[in-house]
């Protein structure tokens, strides 16, 4: 059963990828932008068990080190996804009120984007990496909860109906 999960999945996630790098990236926003393979991974995670969002994480994090414009060295990214997708994932876990209101993900994918911007900001620090001014880090945390705001709405149906068909769930999104 997980082999099937896995093989559905991995296209869908190299797609997300190549749509990321090609064109998202591209794309200059004021403030930040967004990141679309972290706002799709994070709203997985939500939907998910605890151990799904993690391996969600640990997959979503490894493309994520493999972007040409990821500031750290390989594996940042990988830790801090498994940790923010496992933090999602258990927060919505239990509570079926969370997960069955779309405004209620919203914010929880807007402030786990953030979350994980910042563990990796701190992560950055710990291994010796330089980072601009608070007030630039501060106007990027802001620009990007407010991009990811606007986009995970938009793109929450797809997400809703990729995560039933992959884990065979249906959501009440």
């Amino acid at each position: 059963m997980i082999s099937r999960r896995v093989l559905v999945a991995l296209p869908i996630f190299l797609f997300i990828y190549i749509l990321q790098e090609a064109f998202v990236v591209q794309m200059r926003f004021p403030a930040g932008g967004f990141s679309i393979i972290l706002i799709f991974t994070l709203m997985l995670a939500a939907l998910s068990t605890p151990e799904i969002g993690a391996l969600t994480g640990f997959g979503a994090g490894l493309l994520m080190d493999l972007s040409q414009t990821a500031p750290g060295p390989m594996g940042q990214w990988t830790l801090v996804m498994i940790a923010v997708c496992y933090a999602i994932a258990f927060l919505g876990y239990g509570d079926d009120n969370l997960r069955a209101n779309p405004f209620s993900l919203v914010f929880l994918v807007a402030g786990g984007v953030v979350a994980s911007q910042f563990l990796f900001l701190l992560l950055g620090l710990l291994l010796g990496q330089a980072i601009g001014s608070i007030q630039q880090v501060l106007l990027i945390f802001a620009g990007t909860a407010f991009w990811s705001a606007i986009i995970t709405p938009l793109i929450l149906p797809v997400v809703s109906g990729i995560h039933s068909e992959i884990y065979g769930t249906k959501n009440r999104i």
